[in-house]
């Protein structure tokens, strides 16, 4: 089927004639395989954290608001949680080798659209072909060193490939800012575009063709379903408060939305539970201690990238930050949580694992909720404070969360519980983007008024810091007569929008940390206790060759 389209057949002709030429045979072939899929894991992470320090800067370039310029983000997380499970299934049927090579054509075709994107709509467009990419690029990628590395290789190799993954994490803001900062934003998508095209003569020169003959019909009701229903629910969610749409919720695309949505998520559920070879193995979710952790993960998700958005924008608009010093405050995070993570997961091993998520949580909430007293004259020392903390509470709670929740899992199931992990926390930050973005602008139009309210035209106070404010624009800019008075009001106007846009940024922490606290309530009714926590530790070095980074998604991997 694959070479009867136009294009591939030759595209085929070329991989195989690159293939007679390297040894696939040589016992440097993995480590040789294991560099070219690390090349690919880099980008699609790191264009995950590389565009957030970007964001007020496109915003700038495009003079559009908060309410559009998410969808940057969203679009991207919302084309890899689709592709996260179908990508297993398009290799199983075409070959990894070729699937990897198309992920890679289409996250560097996305990059090179979304540096010569006009608009805002074209740029959108570009991160759904971006994340499309990139949701083919880390499951096939750890399926196929999975594959290739023997069980006593296997865990150096997944080892060396989350190096890859945590770097992206973790020098993403940092590369971000400092691109946006001494060139253009356009740059940061434009890097990817030399890295992918050397990935796909890699791909195309060292990886050897691997197909599963007993590959299953694909799900195409659970594929438009789900494809459908999450579009369009966030759509109606980030719509109802829009500046465009005056009459909120009531508007009939935001409830055209919704129904179709409504309808949607119906089916997808109905037709996962009854075919025999689903996109996303709900079933999974009747072990008692896998739903619930799922639960956690999507309500973690809500807070954790949602207040990832918000941080930089504040930074940038609100304390005056360039976006590489902007970037540069990630960049412990990762460091972070990657020496606690190894911790954590010995430390389930020997106390209940409840402890140390229930810990995690209540830290990471508390973060989030210091974050809701920040100000435009807050400390750089309190900033970094609060993402120490972040880091820990991540790596504290991540290892013991995912081992409890695939403690009950068949080893045979374990890849699709981890790609139905990854899913709902994809899931679970788009829908926590789009909430605290409509927040936000609630939030702003609330505070504006307010504050609007409070300026009175005949307060003696008033004409008292109007007339100080004269006196600086005089000073300033040397004006005189009515020129002063517009200055002095132009100048009081940007304060308030300043102080509103700082107060709405402090709710929408709160509420990431209220919504934070409330996953801690489902993890008191996991069954683990303190007989199953070595059972726990056992599962979570299985795991490890499944899960090593919050953003992989597990492929089945044919006997």
């Amino acid at each position: 089927m694959w070479h009867k389209v136009p294009g591939i057949g030759h595209l085929g002709a070329f991989i195989r004639a690159q293939n007679a030429t390297f040894d696939t045979d040589s016992p440097t072939y993995k480590w040789w395989l294991l560099v070219n899929v690390m090349i690919g894991t880099f980008m699609a992470v790191l264009d995950a954290t590389i565009v957030n320090v970007g964001l007020p800067k496109i915003m700038a370039s495009f003079g559009v608001g908060i309410d559009k310029i998410e969808w940057v983000l969203t679009a991207y997380m919302l084309a890899l949680a689709v592709m996260l499970p179908t990508s297993g299934w398009l290799a199983d049927r075409f070959g990894y080798k070729r699937v990897y090579f198309l992920g890679l054509f289409l996250f560097t075709l996305g990059s090179f659209l979304c540096g010569i994107s006009p608009n805002e709509d074209l740029l959108i467009f570009s991160r759904i072909i971006q994340g499309l990419g990139a949701g083919c690029l880390m499951p096939v990628g750890m399926a196929i060193i999975t594959r290739e590395f023997p069980p006593e290789k296997r865990g150096i190799a997944l080892g060396f490939w989350s190096i890859a993954s945590a770097a992206s994490v973790s020098f993403g803001p940092l590369i971000g800012g400092y691109l946006v900062d001494r060139f253009s934003w356009p740059l940061i998508f434009d890097v990817n575009v030399p890295v992918g095209i050397a990935g796909m003569l890699a791909t195309a020169i060292i990886q050897k063709e691997y197909r599963n003959k007993n590959t299953g019909p694909f799900d195409v009701i659970g594929f438009v379903s789900v494809s459908v229903f999450l579009p369009l629910l966030l759509y109606a969610l980030t719509e109802s408060n829009a500046a465009t749409n005056s009459a909120g919720w009531s508007s009939p695309v935001v409830l055209v939305c919704l129904a179709i949505a409504a309808l949607a998520f119906v089916i997808f559920i109905s037709a996962e539970f009854i075919v025999d070879h689903p996109l996303i193995d709900l079933r999974l979710l009747k072990d008692h201690n896998f739903a619930i952790a799922n639960v956690v993960t999507f309500i973690f998700g809500i807070g954790m990238f949602g207040s990832t958005f918000l941080l930089p924008l504040y930074l940038q608009n609100s304390l005056g930050y360039t976006a590489l010093q902007a970037g540069s405050v990630f960049l412990p995070v990762g460091i972070i949580q990657g020496f606690v993570a190894p911790m954590a997961g010995i430390a389930s091993g020997k106390i209940n694992p409840k402890i140390l998520i229930v810990f995690g949580t209540i830290l990471l909430a508390f973060t989030f909720y210091l974050n809701s007293d920040m100000s435009y004259m807050t400390e750089h020392n309190f900033i970094m404070v609060t993402l120490y903390l972040r880091g820990v509470a991540m790596g504290v709670m991540f290892a013991p969360l995912t081992a409890a929740a695939v403690v009950d899992i068949p080893r045979h199931k374990m890849g699709q519980a981890s790609g139905l992990v990854n899913v709902i926390r994809q899931v679970g930050g788009s829908f926590g983007v789009a909430l605290l973005t409509t927040i936000l602008t609630t939030r702003m139009t609330y505070h504006t008024q307010a504050f609007g309210e409070m300026i009175q035209a005949n307060s003696p106070v008033y004409h008292s810091v109007m007339r100080n404010i004269g006196h600086y624009a005089t000073a300033v800019t040397g004006s005189a007569g009515d020129l002063v008075n517009k200055q002095s009001q132009y100048i009081l106007m940007s304060h308030l929008s300043r102080q509103s846009f700082v107060q709405s940024i402090d709710d929408d922490f709160l509420l990431a940390a209220l919504i934070t606290l409330v996953s801690v309530i489902p993890v008191f009714f996991l069954k683990v206790g303190r007989k199953g926590a070595g059972r726990i530790a056992g599962k979570e070095a299985a795991l490890a060759a499944q899960n090593v980074k919050e953003n992989q998604s597990a492929v089945h991997i044919p006997d």
